[in-house]
């Protein structure tokens, strides 16, 4: 299948602005948004032929060594993006005010792998009230049920389109479900006035919860963006991916981004995995592509998903960091648990829409 060209224009379209909570209708499926085949049967008999899906054993050591560094969620002063790693692709943001959690999992195990090897970076009773919640899609290592169950109900659900239902028949009573370049606001709390956006965006990916609902509902990523009076940010959480076009329309489109996180893990076998997860070096590219100034690592260091050694994406991001000449105080290598505070710099606000 080949992959949709990216669409040119001089200046780039602004999101179309869709109301908190209003029910959508959708196609049957979103299979026409796959930019690469999914794996055939082929392919998973070469899988189990090699078991070639977990780290080799003589990797293993490598989890003590692990960065975990558990640590109290730091101030966020107005006009400030602070984030906290739980882990995975789990993070809490916080930005114009509010509490964001991205992707959270913070069970001890998800369906068909291991435990985590690593404890959630913040215990779940130390977190503020929860104000969002943004899904990427619905692999149960980005949308865990165990989890949501612990939110309040009328927690605002920010999903991609397609998993309404599913967080409705879950109680959930504030569910904003969204296709790609589409975004929702919320108002921002910071005493700064202005709102918190949060835009979908798309991803080299695909989604699956049983047999029976491959594509049924989209994947992508998320770009948050505090659009206060004296000070504005942005953020943009890629969740699961591969490398693509698509970042360099993210990047046009989404001028001014101050952080990225982005996946580093979960890419070998590289044969089978390549379409749907990036690897460190693809990563930082990717970076350059969104016009990030920063970068934070994640979806590695949590559950071995994949064949890498448990250090190796880490370490990878690092040199590949460091052979594009970028600044090493701007990649954001947390530990689990570990957080930073960017100030947006005023020469890159994000334009008004």
């Amino acid at each position: 299948m080949s992959a949709p060209s990216a669409p040119q224009s001089a200046e780039p379209p602004g999101p179309t602005v869709c109301p908190v909570g209003a029910k959508r209708f959708w196609p049957r499926s979103f299979v026409h948004r796959l930019t690469a085949p999914l794996p055939d049967v082929r392919d998973l008999l070469r899988v189990v032929r090699e078991g070639a899906m977990r780290p080799a054993p003589e990797t293993l050591d490598d989890i003590a060594r692990l960065p975990c560094a558990p640590g109290p969620l730091p101030e966020a002063p107005p006009g400030t993006i602070a984030v906290t790693w739980a882990g995975h692709a789990s993070w809490i943001v916080r930005v114009g005010g509010l509490t964001v959690l991205t992707d959270p999992v913070w069970s001890r195990r998800i369906l068909g792998t291991p435990p985590r090897v690593t404890p959630p970076g913040v215990d779940w009773s130390h977190l503020p009230p929860v104000d969002a919640v943004v899904i990427s899609h619905n692999h149960y290592d980005h949308l865990d049920a165990p989890t949501l169950r612990r939110l309040p109900r009328e927690t605002p659900l920010f999903v991609p389109a397609g998993l309404r239902r599913w967080c409705r028949r879950r109680g959930f009573t504030s569910v904003t479900e969204l296709d790609w370049w589409e975004a929702a606001e919320l108002p921002a709390a910071d005493g700064e006035g202005g709102r918190v956006r949060f835009e979908f965006v798309p991803a080299h990916h695909w989604s699956r919860r049983s047999l029976t609902d491959t594509c049924r509902s989209l994947w992508g990523g998320w770009v948050l963006t505090h659009c206060g009076e004296h000070a504005r940010g942005r953020l943009y959480f890629a969740g699961d991916t591969g490398y693509g076009h698509w970042f360099a329309e993210i990047g046009r489109r989404c001028p001014g981004i101050d952080l990225a996180l982005l996946p580093v893990g979960a890419y070998e076998p590289r044969w089978m995995l390549k379409p749907v997860h990036t690897s460190p070096e693809e990563a930082v590219r990717a970076c350059g592509d969104v016009g990030a100034r920063a970068m934070a690592p994640m979806h590695y260091g949590t559950f071995l998903l994949s064949a890498e050694p448990p250090l190796a994406p880490l370490e990878r991001v690092r040199e590949a960091w460091a052979a594009a000449g970028r600044d090493r105080a701007d990649l954001w290598d947390l530990p689990v648990g570990a957080s930073r505070v960017l100030e947006p710099e005023r020469e890159r606000s994000v334009p008004e829409t």
